[in-house]
């Protein structure tokens, strides 16, 4: 299945200057979608993981029906206030100033193997913040996995070396 054909290009946007690769139009297609997540679920086969770690909000989309498909836990990462327990909390660099995630400091337990997914990886930042949460738990990052790659944008390049990185569509 071509999952390219099923996602639309936004130009300008959120503004100018900006290609928006929009997932909408994947989502609302029962096989597009189906078929997706079935690729990711086939190419992490090889992984030991125990929990699939979503970054909010796209990355809980896939990362729940992955979780599911998998038959493994899934945990989200969130902006700071929207988790109720403890947290541990990241600060990462965007283009424009600076972002906080957070994950339940309870989610998961150490030496457990995670997964990051999210929609689309672009400068990798918000990926490698989601990884040094993980580190946080004392778990082990096991790979990430994307739908979408911008390859122009580098964002594997601030990812661990070692861990692997699961894409389906490459632009």
């Amino acid at each position: 299945m071509d999952l390219q054909a099923l996602i639309r290009d936004i130009p300008d946007f959120p503004k100018p200057g900006i290609l928006f690769r929009d997932i909408t139009t994947l989502l609302q297609d029962a096989n597009g979608l189906r078929y997706a997540i079935d690729s990711l679920a086939e190419k992490c086969a090889g992984l030991t993981i125990d929990y699939v770690v979503g970054m909010e909000s796209r990355g809980f989309i896939f990362g729940t029906a992955l979780a599911y498909r998998l038959g493994v836990g899934f945990i989200p990462i969130r902006k700071p206030g929207k988790l109720p327990a403890p947290v541990y909390t990241v600060e990462y660099q965007l283009e424009y100033g600076s972002d906080r995630l957070q994950m339940h400091q309870d989610a998961g337990h150490p030496g457990a193997n995670y997964l990051i997914v999210d929609d689309l990886i672009a400068t990798g930042g918000t990926a490698a913040a989601a990884a040094q949460l993980v580190q946080q738990t004392g778990g082990h990052l096991v790979g990430f996995a994307f739908v979408i790659e911008l390859v122009a944008l580098e964002g594997r390049r601030h990812l661990p070396a070692e861990v692997p990185v699961i894409t389906l569509i490459q632009y």
